[in-house]
C-alpha cells in the first residue's frame, strides 16, 4: 500500500465531485479524470480491519473476481492515508452502466425477465466459482452498456476453492430478501427467470435452492 500524507490526499481530491457522504465527510468522490476515490474510516477497536484494510480486500477482490472471468472496478492504487479521519483509500476507474435496480425499474415485463435471468446467471457463476459476495443485490450489480453485468462495492466477499455448498448458498439468497423491491421482482413476480438463468450453470442445486417453499 502506498502512503498518502493528508496534503498529497487534499492535492488528489481538488476539484472533485463528491458521490458519497457521511457525518464525517466524504466517502467516495468522482476526481477530475473521472476515477474514483473511496475512503475507508480509521477503526479505533481492533477488528478485522487492523489484520486487512478494506481499501485492500477491494483491490485484491475486484483483481480476483477479473481473473475468474468476472467484470469488476480497474484497480489504479490502494493508499494508507495519513489524516485524522480517514485510514485508507483505494483509487479505481469505475464501471461505467447503471445498476440492476434502476435498469429493471425502468424496464417493461418482458425485459426485466431478460435482465433477471441474466441476473441467476452471474449468480450460479459465482457460486459455482466458490465466490460468496456477502452484501449481494440488485443494487451493487452494474448492467453496461452493452448488456453484460458487472460487480460493484466488492470489499465484502469470500473466495474458495470449490463450488459454495447449498447452505452457503442459501444465506447469500436471504441477503437479497432483506430488499423489498429485490424479493418482489426476483422470488414473486420473475422467479422463474431466475431460476431458468441459475439453472444454466448450476442445474444440480436450482431446483434445491429456488423451488424450495418458502
Amino acid at each position: 500500500m502506498q502512503r498518502l500524507s493528508e496534503e498529497q490526499l487534499q492535492a488528489l481530491m481538488l476539484g472533485s465531485s463528491v458521490l458519497e457522504q457521511d457525518g464525517l465527510g466524504p466517502k467516495v468522490l468522482r476526481l477530475q479524470d473521472s476515477s474514483f476515490l473511496k475512503l475507508f474510516r480509521i477503526r479505533r477497536l481492533f477488528s478485522s480491519e487492523t489484520l486487512k484494510p478494506y481499501a485492500k480486500r477491494f483491490a485484491d477482490n475486484a483483481r480476483r473476481l477479473q481473473s475468474l472471468g468476472f467484470i469488476a472496478p480497474q484497480i489504479i492504487e490502494v493508499y494508507r492515508v495519513e489524516d485524522e479521519v480517514n485510514g485508507t483509500a483505494v483509487h479505481y476507474w469505475p464501471l461505467p452502466g447503471e445498476t440492476l435496480r434502476q435498469a429493471l425499474e425502468q424496464a417493461q415485463p418482458e425485459q426485466r425477465c431478460l435482465l433477471i435471468n441474466q441476473f441467476g446467471q452471474l449468480l450460479a457463476r459465482l457460486h459455482e466459482k466458490g465466490v460468496y459476495f456477502r452484501s449481494i443485490h440488485l443494487g451493487n450489480v452494474l448492467v453496461m452498456p452493452d448488456g453484460a453485468l458487472g460487480l460493484i462495492d466488492v470489499a465484502d466477499m469470500k473466495f474458495g476453492r470449490r463450488p459454495l455448498n447449498l447452505s452457503m448458498r442459501q444465506r447469500n439468497l436471504k441477503h437479497m430478501r432483506r430488499y423489498e423491491q429485490d424479493e418482489e421482482w426476483l422470488f414473486k413476480l420473475h422467479k422463474d427467470a431466475l431460476i431458468d438463468g441459475y439453472r444454466q450453470y448450476a442445474p444440480r442445486l436450482a431446483q434445491a435452492l429456488l423451488l424450495r417453499p418458502e
